[in-house]
């Protein structure tokens, strides 16, 4: 299947983490949330990149607590889709953190979208897994406080915020 997707302009690679590839393409989406929070909120750019470098340790957690093997999480399946999902205009996800950092209610920012922000039912999914595990996850829980707790983005960012390096 690898050899029929490849052209001049795609490249493919294969991978035995199939478990891990999965969690990484969700967790994106809950990271691209809280990218989209902090730029709402008016953080800038050295913020995001903060934000996302240990967004990457967090992703590797998580996943290492789900299904643990030998994998480079530095990978374009892992922080190559982290990275896109996050900074782009285009993502849906950010778009709906940022609506959120501006100030939007929950319902109000997926009203205006008209799309899904998967991203949005993934934080629930994700809360539940890093209690069973009993993960330390600060942009998760940051994300999940503000999304189903309906506590201040700004607050929680603060608090947040403490917990990276």
């Amino acid at each position: 299947m690898a050899a029929l997707l490849r052209t001049d302009h795609v490249r493919t690679k294969l991978s035995n983490d199939i478990i891990g590839t999965e969690y990484a393409s969700m967790l994106k989406n809950i990271y691209a949330i809280a990218a989209g929070m902090a730029h709402g909120l008016g953080y800038g750019d050295n913020f995001q990149s903060v934000l996302i470098s240990n967004a990457i340790r967090e992703m590797k957690r998580f996943i290492n607590n789900v299904y643990k093997m030998k994998r480079n999480i530095n990978n374009s399946a892992y922080l190559g889709d982290l990275l896109v999902t996050s900074y782009s205009v285009f993502s849906r996800n950010r778009s709906f953190g940022n609506m959120i950092g501006k100030g939007y209610t929950v319902k109000s920012a997926q009203l205006e979208m008209r799309m899904v922000a998967e991203g949005y039912y993934a934080t629930q999914s994700a809360k539940k897994m890093s209690q069973f595990f009993n993960s330390d996850l600060p942009i998760i829980d940051c994300v999940y406080a503000i999304l189903y707790e309906g506590k201040n983005p700004e607050k929680m960012f603060k608090k947040m915020s403490k917990k990276l390096n």
